[in-house]
């Protein structure tokens, strides 16, 4: 934008000496106010039950704040109480609303809990300008609620006037709205903004819930993880993508989420599975213990559409190899490396015995070749991801909000790594004759991203090509480990050969010296910036801080498939105006539980950083914005 456009916009917004003032003046107050709560989360994996929570007490903060404010005045069980309505007000409503017989009884719970809840909203609001208090506000209630959050209940003249307000709240039958609405302006204020670090898809049984839940949510950012573009790489027309996603689901018993949540119809890979293959017992799918298990016919169809998936995934793999030489993964062209028999396969010089193999619809003439019916079913499966009006809206919202990185009040966030070799130099990828690495690599691999999702009409094309590199590419940043040994761990019984080889950013993010590069290499210099890292789950007695506490790994486990790895339900970080905290949080039961027994996620919280002063608006990227404001209004007053 020219400054001849910016300044005759200002003109038209600001048109008077008057109104130009009074916005500088209202920025200049912004300025000063201490920097909002931004939470951190990553690796949700479809367990949107443990999100939600998490999402609704904010990390265990709104718990501390009431811990705060009321701590001598209510117990620790009506304190308690008093969170768990914050966290599930329409639900808790009608367990509470049980336990009154007389109607006074609850006029008065009714009484003291506005306000209980109005002094909570009050403390929460704090850091915040009314203006951008009453835009959280529910409209129906916005008057009523300024009334009481902001009068002198100390004077005489208006005590009268507050009573009745209060009192017809509940004479009209709508104690129960305004409740729901005050706890939800709570939870809204308490964290102003929401990263989510990656990886929201497969695993557990409910992204789409996830992504509804998001695409509600007042403030929020996503980064996308290796699992996220599986599925942006279907509604964008990758087959590849597409085969991955469903062996995925097939292994995870969730089918359902593509069928049921997507309608995506699976019945045409059914019979193809059906035709060809028996039960295996490598492609069993793993159960979660708290969903109840399929019936023997159901597990024998998954079984037998894993295998279907699996083979058609290493026979587009192996095409889209001998289509880009530039990805230099010849060495994953599995199918060709089995005998004439399909018994054995010969890696690197070694031949292995094939167990449980499934190998009907491979001719070893011509491995890679599709036959006839499963290039049709992949097709329509294809075309059915491309056009599934739910995908393509919550991916649409992942291509609004998402990126490959973010740099954020100088934090750099990726989800997975920033390939490296032994020697901490930036690894990348050669593109018609230029090597893209570091941030470079980063903005070429998004920019394609974005190019493939908009022409959803190209298969094979080197954009949508790029999209399944970024699941299981060699120098992937996304992926951070040197092969996939998908095959090898199926078929092959030997262990050493399922090592998958992490890129030696995983060591060299320890060093404080290599993790001061990486944020110089995406334009931080600042000496309080953090990388802030997903995607690999952080092991029992290993430490989530790293390089003198400028690298932060928050995934700590959301997925149950990842629980026993780390003994812990996930990590979330928070970063207000005292610093940066760290938040464990121990495995969630069910929704139903903590609601009807109280039975919050037990967080502990470790402090990373903290601040010698509150950091104020002033220190944000917001405040460089407001800044670079106010200098433009100041230029406009001068020529007024």
């Amino acid at each position: 934008m020219t400054q001849e456009l910016t300044k005759k916009l200002l003109q038209e917004k600001f048109p008077t000496r008057e109104a130009i003032t009074t916005e500088i003046i209202n920025l200049q107050a912004i300025l000063n106010l201490p920097k909002s709560t931004e939470a951190f989360m990553s690796d949700i994996h479809g367990e949107f039950a443990a999100f939600d929570h998490v999402l609704r007490n904010a990390s265990g903060n709104i718990k501390i704040k009431i811990e705060d404010l009321f701590n001598g005045r209510l117990t620790s069980k009506n304190q308690q109480e008093l969170a768990f309505l914050v966290y599930y007000p329409s639900q808790r409503l009608k367990i509470i609303k049980k336990n009154f017989a007389q109607a006074e009884d609850l006029r008065q719970w009714y009484l003291d809990t506005f306000a209980q809840l109005l002094e909570l909203l009050k403390y929460c609001s704090t850091k915040y300008t009314r203006s951008k208090v009453r835009k959280a506000l529910a409209p129906e209630f916005v008057y009523i609620t300024e009334e009481l959050l902001y009068g002198d209940f100390a004077s005489t003249d208006k005590q009268n006037y507050y009573a009745q307000i209060t009192t017809d709240i509940i004479n009209l039958k709508s104690a129960d709205q305004f409740i729901i609405a005050l706890c939800h302006t709570i939870q809204r204020l308490v964290v102003d903004h929401l990263h989510v670090v990656g990886d929201i898809y497969d695993r557990g049984p409910h992204p789409d819930k996830i992504m509804d839940r998001l695409m509600k949510h007042h403030s929020v950012d996503l980064q996308w993880g290796n699992h996220d573009i599986l599925w942006l790489g279907a509604a964008a027309g990758s087959p590849l993508c597409v085969a991955n996603l469903l062996r995925i689901c097939a292994r995870y018993n969730n089918l359902a989420i593509v069928e049921d949540a997507y309608g995506i119809n699976l019945r045409h890979l059914s019979l193809l599975a059906e035709k060809y293959y028996q039960d295996n017992p490598c492609f069993a799918p793993k159960l979660n213990p708290q969903e109840p298990k399929p019936s023997n016919a159901e597990l024998s169809q998954i079984n037998k559409i894993h295998q279907a998936i699996a083979i058609i995934q290493f026979k587009l793999e192996g095409q889209a190899i001998d289509r880009r030489p530039e990805f230099k993964m010849q060495d994953r062209k599995m199918l060709e490396k089995l005998d004439k028999h399909q018994q054995k396969i010969t890696l690197n010089g070694q031949s292995y015995p094939i167990v449980h193999g499934c190998f009907q619809t491979v001719d070893y003439q011509h491995p890679y070749q599709l036959l006839p019916q499963e290039q049709t079913v992949i097709t329509q499966l294809t075309q059915a991801f491309v056009h599934s009006d739910k995908l393509r809206r919550h991916m649409d919202f992942f291509m609004q909000k998402g990126s490959m990185y973010l740099v954020y009040n100088n934090n750099l966030l990726v989800h997975g790594c920033v390939p490296v070799d032994e020697q901490g130099n930036f690894e990348g990828l050669t593109i018609n004759h230029h090597l893209y690495c570091g941030k470079e690599l980063f903005d070429l691999l998004e920019d394609n991203l974005r190019s493939s999702y908009a022409d959803s009409h190209q298969s094979t094309d080197l954009a949508t090509d790029l999209l399944w590199y970024l699941w299981t590419g060699p120098v992937s940043p996304l992926f951070g480990k040197r092969a996939m040994t998908t095959f090898e761990r199926y078929f092959i019984a030997d262990a050493n050969t399922h090592f998958e080889k992490p890129n030696s950013y995983y060591q060299l993010r320890h060093q404080s010296q290599f993790i001061t590069k990486v944020l110089h290499e995406f334009g931080i210099t600042d000496k309080t910036g953090h990388l802030i890292n997903g995607h690999t789950p952080v092991k029992k007695g290993h430490s989530p801080i790293m390089a003198d506490g400028k690298m932060l790994v928050i995934d700590g486990g959301f997925a149950e498939a990842y629980h026993q790895t780390t003994g812990i339900g996930g990590y979330t970080l928070l970063y207000n105006s005292y610093g940066l905290q760290l938040v464990t949080h121990q495995p969630f039961t069910t929704r139903e539980q903590a609601i009807k027994q109280l039975s919050d996620i037990v967080s502990t919280k470790r402090v990373v950083e903290q601040e010698v002063a509150r950091k104020t608006v002033a220190e944000t990227d917001i405040g460089k914005q407001l800044k670079q404001q106010i200098q433009q209004l100041e230029e406009l007053l001068a020529t007024e």
